[in-house]
Protein backbone atom coordinates (compact mmCIF):
# COMPACT_ATOMS: atom_id res chain seq x y z
CA UNK A 1 0.00 0.00 0.00
CA UNK A 2 1.96 3.21 -0.97
CA UNK A 3 1.04 6.88 0.26
CA UNK A 4 -1.80 7.68 -2.09
CA UNK A 5 -3.35 4.50 -1.60
CA UNK A 6 -3.09 4.49 2.04
CA UNK A 7 -4.94 8.31 2.18
CA UNK A 8 -7.15 7.35 -0.28
CA UNK A 9 -8.74 4.25 1.41
CA UNK A 10 -8.99 5.95 5.11
CA UNK A 11 -10.72 9.13 2.99
CA UNK A 12 -13.36 5.95 1.88
CA UNK A 13 -13.99 5.38 5.38
CA UNK A 14 -14.08 8.86 6.16
CA UNK A 15 -10.93 9.57 7.88
CA UNK A 16 -9.41 12.72 6.04
CA UNK A 17 -5.89 13.20 6.50
CA UNK A 18 -4.09 16.74 6.39
CA UNK A 19 -0.13 16.94 4.73
CA UNK A 20 0.98 17.35 8.35
CA UNK A 21 -0.71 13.96 9.10
CA UNK A 22 0.86 12.71 6.17
CA UNK A 23 4.29 13.67 7.20
CA UNK A 24 3.97 12.17 10.80
CA UNK A 25 3.51 9.08 9.41
CA UNK A 26 6.28 9.39 6.90
CA UNK A 27 8.36 10.24 9.63
CA UNK A 28 7.15 7.51 11.85
CA UNK A 29 8.65 5.16 9.18
CA UNK A 30 11.69 6.73 9.06
CA UNK A 31 12.44 6.25 12.70
CA UNK A 32 10.77 2.98 12.58
CA UNK A 33 13.38 1.61 10.66
CA UNK A 34 16.15 3.70 11.92
CA UNK A 35 15.68 2.13 15.44
CA UNK A 36 14.62 -1.52 14.70
CA UNK A 37 18.36 -1.76 13.09
CA UNK A 38 19.12 -1.43 17.04
CA UNK A 39 16.53 -3.56 18.34
CA UNK A 40 14.30 -5.76 17.33
CA UNK A 41 10.53 -4.10 17.12
CA UNK A 42 8.80 -5.79 14.40
CA UNK A 43 10.06 -8.25 11.06
CA UNK A 44 8.01 -5.96 8.94
CA UNK A 45 10.24 -2.76 7.20
CA UNK A 46 9.39 -2.61 3.65
CA UNK A 47 7.59 0.63 3.38
CA UNK A 48 4.58 -0.12 1.69
CA UNK A 49 3.98 -2.97 4.26
CA UNK A 50 4.64 -0.56 7.23
CA UNK A 51 1.78 1.21 5.88
CA UNK A 52 -0.21 -1.61 4.92
CA UNK A 53 0.19 -4.19 8.04
CA UNK A 54 0.97 -1.42 10.75
CA UNK A 55 -0.63 1.77 9.88
CA UNK A 56 -3.80 0.83 8.23
CA UNK A 57 -4.36 -2.14 10.22
CA UNK A 58 -3.80 0.17 13.54
CA UNK A 59 -6.48 2.83 12.22
CA UNK A 60 -8.89 0.21 11.36
CA UNK A 61 -10.61 -0.01 14.61
CA UNK A 62 -11.78 3.40 13.82
CA UNK A 63 -14.21 2.13 10.95
CA UNK A 64 -15.74 0.14 13.61
CA UNK A 65 -15.78 2.72 16.80
CA UNK A 66 -16.72 6.05 16.81
CA UNK A 67 -13.14 7.42 18.48
CA UNK A 68 -14.28 10.99 18.43
CA UNK A 69 -16.36 9.95 21.32
CA UNK A 70 -13.40 8.80 22.88
CA UNK A 71 -10.76 10.86 25.66
CA UNK A 72 -8.54 8.16 27.14
CA UNK A 73 -7.38 4.83 25.83
CA UNK A 74 -4.85 2.24 27.07
CA UNK A 75 -2.85 0.13 24.65
CA UNK A 76 -1.46 -2.70 26.26
CA UNK A 77 1.73 -4.48 24.85
CA UNK A 78 1.68 -2.21 21.89
CA UNK A 79 5.64 -2.94 21.09
CA UNK A 80 5.97 -0.24 18.48
CA UNK A 81 3.08 1.80 19.29
CA UNK A 82 0.12 -0.64 17.62
CA UNK A 83 -2.18 0.68 17.33
CA UNK A 84 -2.32 3.77 19.83
CA UNK A 85 -0.26 5.71 18.14
CA UNK A 86 -1.24 5.93 14.22
CA UNK A 87 -4.84 6.26 15.87
CA UNK A 88 -3.06 9.47 18.33
CA UNK A 89 -2.40 11.07 14.61
CA UNK A 90 -5.60 10.81 12.83
CA UNK A 91 -7.27 11.61 16.68
CA UNK A 92 -4.84 13.77 18.01
CA UNK A 93 -7.82 14.84 20.64
CA UNK A 94 -7.13 11.13 22.11
CA UNK A 95 -4.73 11.08 25.66
CA UNK A 96 -2.99 7.56 25.43
CA UNK A 97 -1.12 5.44 28.10
CA UNK A 98 0.93 2.87 26.33
CA UNK A 99 2.27 -0.01 28.59
CA UNK A 100 4.55 -2.36 27.70
CA UNK A 101 7.09 -4.80 29.45
CA UNK A 102 10.16 -4.37 27.61
CA UNK A 103 11.94 -0.67 28.65
CA UNK A 104 13.76 -0.50 25.59
CA UNK A 105 10.04 -0.14 23.79
CA UNK A 106 9.45 2.62 26.07
CA UNK A 107 12.62 4.36 25.05
CA UNK A 108 11.92 4.08 21.54
CA UNK A 109 8.13 5.23 22.00
CA UNK A 110 9.32 8.25 24.18
CA UNK A 111 11.89 9.36 20.96
CA UNK A 112 9.07 8.80 18.67
CA UNK A 113 6.68 10.95 20.49
CA UNK A 114 8.68 13.90 20.43
CA UNK A 115 10.08 13.72 17.21
CA UNK A 116 5.97 13.43 16.49
CA UNK A 117 5.41 16.35 18.41
CA UNK A 118 2.23 14.22 19.83
CA UNK A 119 0.99 16.02 23.05
CA UNK A 120 -1.03 14.22 25.59
CA UNK A 121 1.15 10.26 25.63
CA UNK A 122 2.36 8.71 28.22
CA UNK A 123 4.37 5.62 27.94
CA UNK A 124 5.10 3.05 31.20
CA UNK A 125 7.62 0.48 31.69
CA UNK A 126 5.31 -2.09 33.55
CA UNK A 127 3.58 -5.80 33.18
CA UNK A 128 -0.38 -5.56 32.18
CA UNK A 129 -1.04 -7.42 35.88
CA UNK A 130 0.71 -5.07 37.98
CA UNK A 131 -0.23 -1.71 36.17
CA UNK A 132 -4.02 -2.42 36.35
CA UNK A 133 -3.52 -3.04 39.93
CA UNK A 134 -2.83 0.91 40.33
CA UNK A 135 -5.60 2.57 41.89
CA UNK A 136 -4.43 5.91 39.05
CA UNK A 137 -5.11 3.59 36.19
CA UNK A 138 -7.18 1.32 37.50
CA UNK A 139 -10.45 1.52 35.47
CA UNK A 140 -10.05 4.58 34.42
CA UNK A 141 -9.72 4.37 30.88
CA UNK A 142 -12.69 4.91 27.94
CA UNK A 143 -11.35 2.44 25.85
CA UNK A 144 -8.18 -0.42 26.52
CA UNK A 145 -6.83 -2.21 23.23
CA UNK A 146 -4.45 -4.94 22.22
CA UNK A 147 -3.35 -5.84 18.80
CA UNK A 148 -2.82 -9.95 19.03
CA UNK A 149 -1.10 -9.73 21.97
CA UNK A 150 -2.86 -13.19 23.41
CA UNK A 151 -5.66 -14.78 23.42
CA UNK A 152 -8.98 -13.53 24.50
CA UNK A 153 -9.12 -15.36 28.11
CA UNK A 154 -5.38 -13.93 28.76
CA UNK A 155 -6.28 -10.53 27.31
CA UNK A 156 -8.98 -9.78 28.86
CA UNK A 157 -7.61 -9.79 32.09
CA UNK A 158 -4.67 -7.67 31.11
CA UNK A 159 -7.28 -5.12 29.88
CA UNK A 160 -10.67 -4.87 31.21
CA UNK A 161 -9.21 -4.42 34.94
CA UNK A 162 -8.53 -0.56 32.91
CA UNK A 163 -11.55 -0.30 31.16
CA UNK A 164 -14.10 2.19 33.25
CA UNK A 165 -17.26 0.89 33.73
CA UNK A 166 -19.46 1.62 30.54
CA UNK A 167 -15.96 2.21 28.60
CA UNK A 168 -15.14 -0.60 26.15
CA UNK A 169 -11.83 -3.25 25.45
CA UNK A 170 -11.04 -3.33 22.04
CA UNK A 171 -9.09 -6.52 20.97
CA UNK A 172 -7.60 -6.66 17.20
CA UNK A 173 -6.96 -9.84 16.09
CA UNK A 174 -6.76 -11.70 13.18
CA UNK A 175 -8.15 -14.67 12.78
CA UNK A 176 -10.07 -17.39 15.47
CA UNK A 177 -11.67 -14.73 16.92
CA UNK A 178 -14.75 -15.91 17.50
CA UNK A 179 -13.70 -19.25 18.67
CA UNK A 180 -10.89 -17.15 20.71
CA UNK A 181 -14.28 -15.37 22.23
CA UNK A 182 -15.96 -19.41 23.14
CA UNK A 183 -13.07 -20.08 24.74
CA UNK A 184 -12.57 -16.57 26.49
CA UNK A 185 -16.03 -15.96 27.62
CA UNK A 186 -15.51 -16.65 31.41
CA UNK A 187 -13.06 -14.74 31.25
CA UNK A 188 -15.13 -11.90 29.74
CA UNK A 189 -18.33 -12.27 31.96
CA UNK A 190 -15.78 -12.73 35.41
CA UNK A 191 -13.99 -9.53 34.52
CA UNK A 192 -16.70 -7.52 34.25
CA UNK A 193 -17.28 -7.35 30.62
CA UNK A 194 -20.12 -8.20 27.81
CA UNK A 195 -19.06 -8.84 24.28
CA UNK A 196 -21.09 -6.52 22.18
CA UNK A 197 -19.85 -7.47 18.60
CA UNK A 198 -17.16 -8.88 16.35
CA UNK A 199 -16.39 -6.57 13.27
CA UNK A 200 -14.94 -9.01 10.74
CA UNK A 201 -13.01 -7.42 7.60
CA UNK A 202 -10.37 -8.24 5.19
CA UNK A 203 -7.01 -6.15 4.83
CA UNK A 204 -7.07 -4.80 1.21
CA UNK A 205 -4.04 -6.42 -1.37
CA UNK A 206 -3.41 -9.34 0.41
CA UNK A 207 -6.93 -10.29 1.56
CA UNK A 208 -6.09 -11.39 5.11
CA UNK A 209 -8.48 -11.52 7.94
CA UNK A 210 -9.07 -9.34 10.60
CA UNK A 211 -11.27 -8.92 13.48
CA UNK A 212 -12.48 -6.24 15.68
CA UNK A 213 -13.69 -7.19 18.82
CA UNK A 214 -15.83 -4.80 21.03
CA UNK A 215 -16.58 -6.01 24.91
CA UNK A 216 -18.33 -3.38 26.85
CA UNK A 217 -17.43 -2.79 30.51
CA UNK A 218 -20.61 -3.82 32.71
CA UNK A 219 -20.05 -4.16 35.89
CA UNK A 220 -16.91 -3.57 37.97
CA UNK A 221 -13.86 -5.92 37.97
CA UNK A 222 -13.17 -8.02 41.01
CA UNK A 223 -10.17 -6.87 43.38
CA UNK A 224 -8.45 -10.31 42.76
CA UNK A 225 -7.85 -9.23 39.05
CA UNK A 226 -5.49 -9.31 37.71
CA UNK A 227 -3.52 -11.87 39.19
CA UNK A 228 0.10 -11.99 39.58
CA UNK A 229 2.65 -11.62 36.97
CA UNK A 230 2.70 -14.45 34.42
CA UNK A 231 -0.57 -16.37 36.19
CA UNK A 232 -2.97 -15.18 33.43
CA UNK A 233 -0.89 -17.06 30.61
CA UNK A 234 -0.63 -20.48 32.90
CA UNK A 235 -3.35 -20.38 34.43
CA UNK A 236 -5.88 -18.56 31.99
CA UNK A 237 -9.85 -17.77 33.27
CA UNK A 238 -11.19 -21.05 30.99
Amino acid sequence: MNIDQFQSSLEEKGISLSPGQLDQFERYFEILVEWNEKMNLTAITDKEEVYLKHFYDSISAAFFIDFTDVKTICDVGAGAGFPSIPLKICFPHLHITIVDSLNKRISFLNYLSKELGLENTHFYHDRAETFGKKKEHRESYDLVTARAVARMSVLSELCLPLVKKGGYFVAMKASNANEELTVGKKAVSTLGGQTEKVFSFFLPEEESERNIVKIKKVKETPNKYPRKPGTPNKLPLE
